[in-house]
């Protein structure tokens, strides 16, 4: 996942850095981790209409918080904060040929957004944008996770709730996750790869019951790209036959990859991580934003020659870039795809993120 573009008034050395014997501890570690640079909350799914069969929905939920201090200054203000809060939504609407984006970045403080501590609820809220009454929110509901935002200008809101299928997996050895060769390169990562989700959603001014599955990713550390990474392509694959696959790549200026990493999570749940020369990634097209002139790659054949997997991942729609406007002009693609077998059959559903594609987009991690 990304961040926005942020001056820090810290040194790198004075955030925590990412350890491979972080002590986990859940569900406290589904709650905010105040020292770190950064951290999210991701979700995506594929949902589709409880009344209206084959009207299909991807949604993209992530709850950032963003450090801009390791602790609290000390002083006698409401306004004074350790962390901004930054939310991203969006809703792609296969059938309507349509995907909507919705950002919002607030100062953590009380009358505008932030994280509570385990074990209250929300997690995390953040206000709704401008024009819009209520928050945005996540919430632990003792198994899974709810999330809930509108954006009454964009037309798009949902709330929805989620319950585990398989047990949570830890990303990396002991959930450390490396980004790079440096020391501190790396962050504390799980996932939830596939929770049972419902609720409702709206998009164009119309409200569907829905149901689904999604998957949910959750992170934090203080690494930032090093100075040849550009960005990253990350894929979280849902296969029918119960395996979920997930693999990123981070990629210097000239689009090779710098830094790659994997997981194959077994239909019972057990995950197993992936060397870099287990599984490669071959871009088959490309498609040019209107809006930001990036252009990004648009479909990949995925080879796991030890799963016995070629897959073709194909997304649903090729306009599925989000492009923010309050979170400083941050833009990158984050879209719902189906996978496809040899002989074209589908075999499953996903999400891909493709960042640091088009001038000024490489982000600031």
């Amino acid at each position: 996942m990304l961040v926005a573009p942020l001056a820090l008034v810290l040194t790198l050395a004075a955030w925590k850095a990412a350890v491979p014997d972080f002590a986990w501890s859940f569900p406290r570690d589904h709650w905010a981790h105040d020292g770190y640079r950064t951290e999210w909350w991701y979700l995506t799914g594929e949902l589709e209409a409880v009344d209206d069969p084959g009207r299909t929905f991807g949604y993209q939920f992530t709850l950032f918080r963003i450090g801009v201090a390791p602790e609290r200054p000390s002083l006698d203000s409401a306004w004074s904060a350790a962390n901004l809060a930054m939310g991203h939504a969006s809703v792609t609407d296969v059938a309507g040929s349509r995907h909507v984006f919705s950002d919002v970045l607030h100062r953590a403080m009380p009358l505008l957004g932030g994280f509570r501590p385990f074990p209250e609820n929300p997690i995390g809220w953040i206000v709704a944008p401008a024009g819009t009454d209520g928050k945005w929110e996540l919430r632990w509901n003792g198994a899974g996770f709810d999330a809930s935002m509108r954006d009454d200008a964009k037309g798009i809101a949902f709330d929805l709730t989620t319950r585990p299928e398989k047990p949570l997996v830890l990303q990396g050895p002991n959930g450390f996750s490396r980004k790079g060769e440096g020391p501190t390169a790396a962050s504390q990562y799980y996932s939830f790869t596939r929770l049972r989700t419902e609720g409702t959603l709206t998009v164009g001014g119309r409200s569907w019951k829905v149901r689904g599955s999604s998957w949910m990713d959750k992170e934090f550390g203080s690494s930032q790209l090093s100075k040849e990474q550009v960005g990253w392509d990350w894929f979280s694959l849902k296969l029918a036959d119960g395996r979920d696959v997930m693999l990123y790549a981070l990629r210097r200026a000239d689009g090779t990859a710098d830094f790659r990493n994997g997981t194959v999570i077994a239909a019972d749940g057990t995950p197993r991580g992936l060397d870099p020369s287990a599984w490669s990634v071959r871009a088959t097209g490309s498609w040019t934003s209107p809006a930001t002139g990036a252009t990004y790659p648009s479909g990949w054949i995925v080879e796991l020659p030890s799963e016995g997997l070629r897959l073709a991942v194909v997304p649903l729609l090729r306009e599925q870039e989000n492009a923010g406007l309050a979170s400083g002009g941050v833009f990158y693609w984050e879209g719902a795809v189906e996978i496809r077998d040899a002989e074209g059959e589908r075999v499953g559903s996903g999400y891909v993120e493709l960042t640091g594609y088009g001038k000024g987009s490489r982000p600031p991690v």
